[in-house]
């Protein structure tokens, strides 16, 4: 596949990197030469410097040949302009990063269409999205559902006293075909399982399995859910407003932000019920007079990584059950999951499962990705033909970097042995490390 970049910030960059592993061909385009310059050496892409929004640029692109074109620079209008022309030389497909939320409803996204925007991608909203889930499901990192939550995928990090630590997962699936192993992040790598793995105390288990059997998994795992309802947020980003207007009246929140400024904007846009304290929360004492003590969650969305972290772990010091950081540096993402700071966000991962998702699937209808720092979660439709339902799992002469870790048929979720053959219509889910989508593609399509 031919794919397009336009734009050579952090998120570009994330993407040109992850799809260049992908075995795609990958073509970025950016006007700062310096910013192209070390991608050239490093990795299996093209870059051209040059305006995005340049028909000469993308000319030289090729990009009338291109089956996707990302325009993800800092600028909305310019990610606009950019797939309309570049819909208009002939590119199949194109995805918009967008910094507006109205952008995303229904009657504004069928006028982009008309101009050559086919998708949309607002990094903030999914990471109030994911943070959301996150507070939904507080006993848990990661919380995937597919198809209405007939398979769930949840990322469960073990702590000393779990029953599951120290067993063999061949002896722990045994007598309990409830749940299925999907995959361990163990420090700064994840692992597909397999029979003679042993869990370890902080791991973070990837299990999937179906709503009924949820519990199960918890109580494994020597995990309480337990109800967040007060909030309290570092920063008034983006992403907390977002959240506040998606979480509606199901929580209470309470934001500190340390510009004033931005403080008189909070209180102008948010709901009144809605209390801004103006401050540091890096300040243990700016906590103690916001009453963090008695807060169910703490949200840190601060421009730092390291602020977000620290932050979290003193909310953890303050007695706070459930923590969730905003770690935009990918080298700390690890580091992060490693403390006892609760679920990680990071806005190019999410970007990136966007993405992977249409790659998969050109219309995005039936496929959805989550993806971690170095692997994927795909749902993926098994076509006609393909090679996934020519015999059962255990002849299909899998990859060891991936795993089926479960798949709804006519509806309904159902885990997966090695004597299960997918048929086609199926959607599986299905766990690989980074750099292996494409082998997804081979046995799927």
């Amino acid at each position: 596949m031919r794919i397009v970049i336009a734009g050579a910030g952090d998120v570009g960059t994330h993407l040109a990197k992850l799809l260049s592993l992908e075995n795609q061909e990958i073509i970025l385009v950016d006007a700062n030469r310096e910013k192209l310059g070390v991608l050239d050496a490093n990795y299996n892409l093209m870059t051209l410097a040059g305006g995005p929004t340049s028909i000469k640029t993308l000319q030289a692109a090729e990009t009338g040949k291109a089956d996707l074109f990302i325009a993800v620079t800092p600028f909305e209008s310019t990610n606009i302009t950019a797939c309309a022309m570049a819909n208009w030389l002939g590119a199949k497909s194109t995805v918009a990063r967008i910094d507006n939320y109205e952008f995303m409803t229904e009657k504004p996204a069928e006028f982009f269409k008309t101009i050559g925007v086919d998708h949309t991608i607002y990094p903030e909203f999914l990471a109030a999205e994911e943070i959301l889930t996150a507070l939904r499901h507080s006993w848990a990192r990661h919380w995937f559902e597919l198809h209405g939550g007939e398979i769930i995928l949840a990322g469960v990090k073990v702590h000393s006293g779990a029953r599951i630590i120290g067993q063999e997962l061949r002896n722990l699936t045994r007598d309990n075909h409830n749940f299925h192993v999907s995959a361990i992040r163990r420090r700064h790598e994840s692992i597909i399982p397999r029979g003679d793995d042993i869990i370890l105390e902080n791991d973070i288990v990837y299990f999937t399995s179906t709503r009924q059997h949820i519990d199960d998994i918890r109580d494994l795992c020597g995990k309480v859910q337990y109800k967040v309802r007060r909030v309290t947020i570092m920063g008034g980003s983006r992403i907390a407003i977002r959240l506040i207007a998606l979480a509606g009246n199901e929580y209470k929140f309470k934001i500190i932000e340390n510009d004033q400024a931005r403080c008189r904007h909070l209180a102008e846009t948010l709901p009144d019920d809605v209390e801004i304290i103006y401050g540091d929360a890096r300040d243990n004492d700016v906590l103690t007079d916001a009453d963090t003590v008695h807060s169910d969650a703490f949200i840190a969305l601060s421009d730092s990584s390291e602020a977000n972290i620290l932050a979290c772990l003193t909310a953890k010091e303050f007695g706070v059950n459930k923590s969730v950081a905003e770690v935009e540096n990918l080298q700390f993402v690890g580091e992060a999951e490693a403390l006892n700071i609760g679920t990680v966000i990071n806005k190019k991962l999410l970007a990136s499962a966007k993405i992977f998702q249409l790659l998969l699937d050109t219309d995005g209808s039936t496929s959805r990705c989550l993806a971690l720092t170095d692997a994927e979660v795909a749902q993926i439709e098994a076509r006609p033909g393909s090679k996934i339902t020519s015999a059962p799992i255990r002849n299909l002469r899998l990859s060891r970097e991936m795993t089926i870790a479960g798949i709804i048929r006519d509806g309904k979720g159902m885990l997966v042995s090695g004597n299960t053959t997918v048929r086609a219509g199926d959607q599986a889910v299905v766990f690989c490390l980074g750099g292996y989508l494409h082998e997804i593609e081979r046995f799927f399509s």
